[in-house]
């Protein structure tokens, strides 16, 4: 009986208002400046470590890839599939699960619903786990995957080796997505950065000490990645366990309860997710299958890892979306869920059009960063174009995205991510690139194509979405779990 009377109070306090009439009398009574500056705090709070660690983290590739490239092109093309295409369908997929985390995570936070992101972050780590495990025969296999893809054999032997490499790479994905989900929708994704900031010091040292002193080739490069990846993670796992006394309460059975809403909602945003990562994916093979596939690929390769630099910035504000459209649902504001869209997207549009004009006007001087090849850095030249543009819907797709999280869409925009990728921007790539003769330029054309109707498809859902229906299934949801890990506790006590 007392168990129910507390269930009870626990429905009420969840699903009730949150002081909303309270809250927007006060937003009204600030200037529209201070509203502004504010939400620029509550933003960059999130976004400027998020943004500084993304770009160490990518860094890692790039570093890589630097060296590699030095050991020769074959290696290049080998180590950018095995980049591109391998291990980014791994992140697809774990990163896409592991923002289930960011959803829930954000929402309880707001709700100040804390003891819940443990449970959370533990149940992600089962999951994401499993999955690893699934996916596993495609880093052992590669070779004969490569070649039935149509790829160069001598590409395909050189990418089989690096690919068994990166099994130690996705391994560490599963603590470093959620690890940083976690932090991050406390605001605490700080000492991210720093761990980052670290590792890639420490990354370029034992890249140039494996490959250049000693002469490893690509068995010391890929040494020194695998340690990039995870030294971070001992030192997230570190800081949650002894930093977050509020949100990690030890390690719980309750991780192991009710595993299949958890899986349901990591499907959805792993479909979400994998739909747009694999999309380069495509560019990628197609681009292989070309005529002179070598420099093409060597190209392309460059210019998407140069898009990938930039875009870590624009992912930056995919965070900081994320953690202010979920903190505000929970909290219980469809006003200032909106006025942090505004902001986020047009601070992000802004720094978008200074990196447009920047990438318009380098041209082939992007190229020399990587290689010294003449045919490679003409391609690179012949693809600026596209790749400034690519940087502008950068500026805004992913903010877009962000939002889709922390609200959680994930399913919705995982059927907009098939349509606008897969029907659309695929179909009018293949047609320019193969039958206007333009090879991995008409297929990137094509696809940019398909971004954009993406992008515009995902302002319209965003500009006609009513937000105080989506604070009340926030604060249902958020209710629903909290009865269930209430009603768990007092039934079978608390976490190891």
């Amino acid at each position: 009986m007392i168990l129910v009377e507390m269930e009870n109070e626990t429905k009420k306090h969840l699903l009730k208002k949150p002081t909303n009439s309270e809250e927007s009398f006060d937003e009204e009574q600030k200037s529209l400046r201070e509203r502004i500056w504010m939400e620029n705090k509550k933003m960059w709070v999130v976004a400027g470590p998020a943004i500084f660690s993304r770009f160490s983290t990518f860094g890692i590739s790039i570093i890589s890839q630097a060296f590699i490239g030095h050991i020769g092109s074959i290696e290049l093309a080998a180590y950018a599939i095995v980049m591109i295409v391998l291990v980014r369908f791994a992140s697809g997929i774990l990163l896409g699960m592991a923002s289930a985390l960011e959803t829930l995570c954000g929402q309880a936070y707001g709700a100040k619903q804390y003891e819940m992101l443990g449970v959370y972050l533990q149940r992600s780590w089962i999951v994401l786990t499993l999955t690893t495990i699934l996916i596993l025969p495609i880093y052992i296999f590669t070779t004969p995957i490569l070649v039935a893809l149509g790829q160069d054999e001598h590409i395909a032997e050189a990418a089989g080796n690096i690919s068994a490499w990166s099994i130690g790479v996705i391994s560490a994905f599963v603590v470093s997505f959620t690890s940083q989900m976690f932090l991050q929708a406390q605001s605490k994704n700080l000492i991210i950065a720093y761990l980052a900031a670290a590792t890639v010091a420490i990354h370029l040292f034992l890249s140039w000490l494996l490959t250049v002193k000693f002469k490893f080739g690509i068995n010391g490069a890929m040494t020194s990645t695998i340690l990039a990846y995870w030294l971070p993670n001992f030192g997230q796992i570190w800081f949650i366990i002894y930093k977050c006394p509020e949100t990690w309460k030890g390690f719980s059975f309750l991780a192991f309860k009710d595993l299949w809403t958890v899986v349901k909602l990591s499907l959805a945003s792993g479909g979400m997710l994998c739909l747009e990562v694999w999309y380069t994916t495509v560019l990628v093979l197609l681009t292989g299958n070309s005529e002179n596939a070598q420099v093409s690929v060597d190209a392309l390769s460059i210019c998407i890892n140069i898009n990938g630099c930039e875009l870590m910035i624009a992912l930056g504000f995919y965070a900081a979306a994320s953690v202010r459209v979920s903190n505000e649902l929970g909290r219980g504001s469809s006003k200032a869920t909106k006025f942090s869209i505004i902001v986020t997207v047009l601070t992000s549009l802004a720094i978008g059009f200074v990196f447009f004009f920047v990438f318009l006007f380098l041209k082939e001087k992007l190229a020399y960063i990587f290689t010294q090849d003449p045919h490679v850095t003409e391609a690179v030249g012949d693809l600026s174009t596209l790749l400034a543009v690519s940087v502008l819907l950068n500026s805004v797709q992913p903010v877009l995205c962000g939002v889709a999280i922390g609200a959680g869409w994930q399913s919705i925009v995982a059927y907009v991510n098939l349509a606008c990728y897969y029907l659309i921007g695929v179909p009018v790539g293949v047609v320019i690139g193969v039958y206007f003769h333009l090879e991995a330029k008409g297929i990137w054309i094509g696809m940019q194509f398909g971004i954009f109707v993406q992008t515009l498809v995902l302002i319209i859902i965003t500009y006609r979405t009513d937000w105080d229906t989506q604070v009340e299934k926030a604060q249902n949801l958020i209710g629903k779990w909290t009865v269930e890990e209430t009603q768990e506790s007092h039934s079978n006590g608390t976490g190891l």
